[in-house]
């Protein structure tokens, strides 16, 4: 009786820390949310209300450029999971910081797994970006795995990734006069698993230092990135053509969802966007993953290498949805080939 007693509370503690996150999570993006509003309202103040505004006839400002480029699952300007070397939101001509832009992704990846993201960029300068990614990984039918393979006590279902980062613009496309020059951005991003560590100590009955650790040699909880992306549109052809690539220094196992390693593995990836009409573009991306690890049976493998397909439409000069179907081969325990995903962006 008393076993089943404590069953009983050990479920009810993770039912309560569970919604006590989704509360907490559910406040801190209605924060977020709204500091981002009343930052785009505070730039316009700022813009009419400022005395050499009212003393000076206001120059018309520029008109808003479409909402390019998306952001992607980690909080940058991108496509869905790689990256482009335009700059989301930069500041327009006669004003002195760009605005805001917040976004949400979902990815059904199968055996009840599920990939969420909420997004916010902001670019002061017109080389710079600021972005924030909170990535949500919900594990599926892993921990009804693990408790079959003996952990009989294993309950940790999900992980969370905070994406923090800052790429900054080299140059500009077309810069110095020089047609050819595409635009060239450098990145750095801070990335720290809120939950990995759970999953690891959980697995400390298969081997003393836990199953990550001493098995699959993913040891830490956080880890940086560092990018370089470089993206050239091309008119010349039919119809526009953006080909974007750049390569990726990372610790990180799937993006970090899976932790992170001691070692820095050296990827590749890219995008081709053709742009069939004003408000519709369709691409391609392929993001090679790193292999630095060791699997763990069946219930950890390592990973394949990402490709997707996907289609964006320009609402308006604010919004953008894009739909998605891709390729992410071995997600855990599972592959997750043939799965599709939704993205959208608003831009203030």
């Amino acid at each position: 009786m008393s076993g089943s007693l404590l069953v009983i509370k050990n479920k009810t503690n993770v039912k309560t820390r569970y919604n006590k996150r989704q509360w907490n999570r559910s406040r801190v993006w209605l924060a977020v949310l709204l500091l981002a509003a009343r930052w785009s309202v505070n730039a316009e103040e700022t813009q009419t209300n400022s005395p050499s505004a009212q003393q000076v006839p206001a120059a018309k400002p520029a008109d808003k450029p479409a909402p390019l480029p998306l952001h992607q699952i980690e909080g940058n300007g991108g496509i869905f999971a790689t990256l482009s070397a335009y700059i989301v939101n930069p500041p327009r001509n006669g004003e002195s910081i760009g605005r805001p832009s917040v976004g949400f992704a979902y990815v059904n990846l199968g055996s009840d797994k599920n990939l969420e993201a909420l997004t916010i960029t902001e670019s002061p300068f017109k080389r710079l970006e600021l972005g924030y990614g909170w990535d949500h990984l919900g594990l599926g039918d892993l921990p009804l795995a693990l408790r079959n393979a003996g952990l009989a006590n294993y309950h940790q279902n999900e992980v969370e990734l905070h994406n923090f980062n800052a790429r900054f613009q080299v140059l500009k496309e077309g810069e110095f006069d020089q047609k050819w020059i595409p635009a060239l951005t450098a990145g750095v991003h801070y990335k720290y698993n809120d939950g990995i560590s759970e999953v690891n100590n959980e697995t400390k009955p298969l081997t003393p230092g836990g199953a990550l650790t001493d098995i699959a040699h993913i040891p830490n909880h956080d880890g940086t990135d560092f990018t370089l992306y470089a993206s050239k549109l091309f008119t010349q052809l039919p119809r526009p053509v953006l080909i974007e690539l750049g390569g990726r220094a990372t610790k990180g196992v799937w993006e970090g969802l899976g932790g992170f390693t001691d070692n820095y593995n050296f990827v590749f990836e890219g995008n081709v966007v053709v742009f069939v009409t004003g408000n519709l573009a369709l691409a391609a991306e392929y993001k090679q993953q790193p292999t630095g690890y060791n699997a763990i049976g069946n219930l950890v493998r390592v990973e394949n290498d990402w490709w997707t397909i996907d289609a964006a439409y320009v609402v308006n000069k604010h919004l953008t949805l894009a739909v998605g179907y891709g390729h992410f081969g071995n997600v855990l325990n599972h592959e997750a080939n043939g799965v599709w995903g939704i993205t959208t962006k608003w831009e203030f």
